[in-house]
């Protein structure tokens, strides 16, 4: 072997009971499992469990990292948690494919999300190229953690038609079927869809149903954003269920929450919806991320109309105060569609990140009202990044009881003050709700972060412990695994994850990042 764990508790993704042994690693495989009291296994490395817990290495099936994997070899935030998998891709925005006007305009439009990416050489257009770019980077050395990518629906609207509220003509929608079968035919494992953003959004039923068709024809998986988190939510779940049946397209869906006013106490609702969908025989699972307030852009919040045309259409609009004023009345008093249908209260509306750095001294501020928000949107370029305090403790704890249940932290790296989940989802889970809370047990947490997604990205040898398996693997300690990151300080580390491998390497080796680079782009398994 070229490495033995010895006398550690394997918790194996499963759910069922932990158990003890050795294990043996030859070749970036679990090569051989000896249960308590064979000690048949010899290797050129013996690491000593000392009590540590043994698992497959984390899946994060909601990130944002599509620029950070190529700007940053480090990339702890994700690394210390265990993470050994990221989805790219999210929410209906990414950089490919695209061509030259598309990919700056969405440059400017996710700037809050991934920094406006003058540190990283756009050398790619189609999927394929971004995911050749990924195992190339850095020398060809790679990058930090695997990573597997969603053909964005909202860019491929913007390539085709353009940042326009309208259906598409039939030639139109035919080249947006070819874009998402040529990103899917070159690896990426699925679609999603951004649909409170633009242009996302502007996608009415029928145009959705046809793209989902040719995810389910190359065996992907459709993870919306869907159209409202507040008000309407549940018929906004219901929509998307209608609608991947129809397709008979798997169904995930993305940081499923119920927030605001109208939705606390109500997820046993959304969760009864599902299940009755489930018994009927549809393929659905979900991702939450295990804290109350969401994080996105402020943007973001504007009405569908006043985004229309792209970035620097907004930016018109908000300049012109008669039309600054409507979008006002849509954010405060009518409740625009791109704040979920609820008139935002100012107050929940807390600025975690900017881009100018002359507004760097707002950051940690909570808004005050809509002339603080126009003058922010507009000095920062649309740049801003926000978190919304609108989640409710029950609703988060009832969803991640759910047999589809799986942990996405929808992290954004950006910003001075991001969002804690960025940094402490996985260690959060198991520290916060197994261990304080017994949520849920161990074991069952444990199966929620790796083979559930594991089976969703239809990757047949990880997310469990077994011979054979590869081994990204996660050595914790249950007693003190902890999420070190805060609100008040989101950058921390984790503790009790000293060890964590991809490939059998170690990436986290004593508690520190180690400089291997053993994250590559993982493909969708062609449909047999």
């Amino acid at each position: 072997m070229d490495l033995v764990i010895r006398d550690v508790r394997v918790v194996d993704g499963s759910g069922g009971p932990s158990y003890r042994a050795d294990v043996g690693l030859a070749g970036g495989r679990i090569a051989a499992i000896r249960r308590e009291g064979d000690r048949s296994l010899t290797g050129s490395h013996v690491l000593d469990a000392q009590g540590l817990a043994l698992s497959p290495g984390f899946i994060d099936m909601h990130a944002h990292s599509d620029l950070a994997l190529l700007r940053d070899p480090d990339h702890s935030a994700k690394a210390a948690q265990g993470v050994t998998l990221e989805v790219l891709g999210q929410d209906g925005l990414s950089y490919a494919p695209a061509d030259d006007r598309t990919l700056d305009e969405v440059r400017r439009a996710i700037t809050g999300w991934n920094g406006d990416g003058s540190d990283v050489g756009f050398d790619w257009r189609t999927v394929g190229e971004y995911l050749d770019r990924l195992d190339r980077n850095f020398g060809g050395r790679g990058i930090a953690v695997n990573a597997a990518y969603l053909v964005p629906q909202g860019t491929v609207r913007a390539y085709v038609m353009g940042w326009e509220d309208r259906p598409p003509t039939a030639t139109e929608l035919t080249r947006m079927k070819r874009l998402v079968a040529e990103g899917l035919e070159q690896g990426a494992v699925g679609m999603s869809s951004g649909l409170t953003y633009t242009p996302g959004m502007y996608a009415r039923d029928a145009e959705l149903t046809e793209l989902c068709r040719v995810v389910a024809a190359h065996g992907g998986y459709y993870c919306p954003h869907h159209r409202s988190y507040g008000a309407g939510a549940l018929a906004a779940y219901q929509e998307m269920v209608a609608l991947t049946r129809e397709a008979g397209c798997a169904l995930h869906l993305a940081h499923a929450t119920m927030n605001f006013g109208e939705n606390e106490g109500r997820a046993p609702e959304l969760l009864a919806l599902l299940d009755e969908a489930l018994a009927g025989g549809a393929d659905i699972t979900l991702d939450t991320y295990p804290y109350t307030p969401g994080c996105t852009t402020l943007v973001a919040l504007l009405p569908s109309w006043a985004s229309e045309g792209g970035p620097e259409a907004v930016l018109a609009r908000l300049r012109d105060d008669a039309t600054a004023d409507r979008i006002r009345h849509h954010l405060e008093v009518t409740g625009s569609d791109g704040c979920h249908g609820v008139p935002v209260d100012w107050n929940t509306v807390e600025i975690s990140g900017v881009t100018a750095p002359g507004l760097a001294g707002l950051t940690g501020r909570r808004l005050d009202g809509w002339a603080t928000a126009r003058r922010l949107l507009v000095e920062d370029r649309l740049g801003t990044t926000i978190l919304q305090h609108v989640g409710h403790e029950e609703n988060v704890r009832a969803i991640m009881r759910h047999r589809v249940h799986t942990g996405g932290s929808d992290g954004i790296l950006q910003g001075t003050k991001p969002h804690p989940r960025a940094y402490g989802t996985f260690p959060h889970y198991l520290g916060h709700y197994a261990r304080d809370l017994g949520v849920l047990s161990l074991e069952e947490t444990v199966a929620h972060l790796t083979s559930r997604p594991a089976a969703r990205l239809r990757l047949p040898d990880r997310g469990l412990v077994r011979e054979g398996h590869r081994a990204d693997l996660v050595l914790f300690d249950p007693a003190t695994v902890a999420a070190g990151a805060t609100f008040e300080a989101p950058r921390t580390l984790p503790s009790g994850i000293p060890h964590v491998l991809i490939d059998g390497r170690f990436v986290i080796r004593d508690g520190r990042r180690t400089d291997t680079l053993a994250g590559r782009a993982i493909r969708r398994t062609p449909v047999s």
